[in-house]
């Protein structure tokens, strides 16, 4: 078994079209893949064994009216029985280097206090934890929900 590690670029959505399981956390969506390969700014780096992705790491070059540009490192999802190879740790040292190369002054990544493989693989680059809160709101839902309200 070879795996490669690789940065896709816009015109290779098809290597996408060929995925292990548990490797993203949802069926993908072509038209979402296709709008996410086309922004300049969304980065996705695949591990493949022979034609199939074993693994990804996605992020987005983040830019922000205060701060120098800085590379979000969305998540990483390699396949069950790809883990523990060192191949998360590969994918994730990809997107660091392009954040480098596109002058990013920081990266950054969250995750679960209690997600131990990924705090492990977090550290194993020199990543420090920091203490956060992390809200997040469901808008398609807020969105049912106003329009009920203004139905009554």
């Amino acid at each position: 078994m070879t795996v490669t590690i690789r940065l896709l670029q816009p015109d290779q959505i098809h290597v996408l079209d060929c995925v292990a399981p548990d490797v993203f956390d949802y069926q993908l969506n072509r038209a979402w893949s296709a709008a996410f390969m086309a922004d300049p700014r969304h980065h996705i780096a695949v591990a493949c064994d022979d034609q199939r992705v074993v693994g990804m790491a996605s992020a987005v070059t983040y830019f922000h009216p205060d701060k120098p540009i800085q590379l979000w490192i969305n998540e990483v999802g390699v396949s069950p029985r790809y883990q523990r190879q060192g191949i998360g740790r590969q994918l994730l040292q990809t997107l660091l280097n392009l954040g480098r190369e596109l002058g990013c002054q920081e990266a950054w990544v969250g995750t679960e206090a209690d997600n131990t493989p990924a705090c492990r693989l977090y550290e194993s680059v020199a990543g420090t934890a920091e203490d956060f809160v992390m809200y997040s709101f469901n808008l398609a839902k807020e969105q049912d929900r106003a329009s009920s309200q203004n139905q009554i």
